[in-house]
């Protein structure tokens, strides 16, 4: 699922969701969901408890939203919206410096 135009952001998953039930949940509302993804831990291989759902229109956007968001699936109550393109890296304050913190002027009077 690399394409994000019409890619939805489902939040509060139980962690036992997996992409089918998710697709399945989809599909009882009647929205066609393409594809499914639970998103996981890249260390455990445990739910990180929110996937993603791609639909083929932008109109199977907005109804998959109306239709799932505040819906109950496995005892949890979703958080559906569109998903919003990924951040890069340096957006998210993760800038790294050289280290040292600056001192040569302090210690050599530079």
């Amino acid at each position: 699922m690399t394409d994000n135009k019409n890619r939805i952001y489902v939040g509060n998953l139980e962690y036992s969701v997996t992409g089918d039930e998710l697709s399945a949940a989809f599909k009882e509302k009647g929205v066609n969901a393409q594809s499914a993804e639970v998103i996981k831990d890249k260390y455990t291989g445990r739910s990180k408890g929110f996937g993603f759902v791609q639909v083929e229109t932008e109109d199977d956007v907005d109804k998959a939203i109306e239709a799932m968001n505040g819906q109950d699936l496995k005892g949890r109550t979703l958080r559906v919206n569109k998903a919003q393109k990924p951040r890069d890296r340096f957006d998210r304050g993760e800038r790294r410096s050289g280290g040292g913190g600056g001192g040569f002027n302090r210690r050599f009077g530079a």
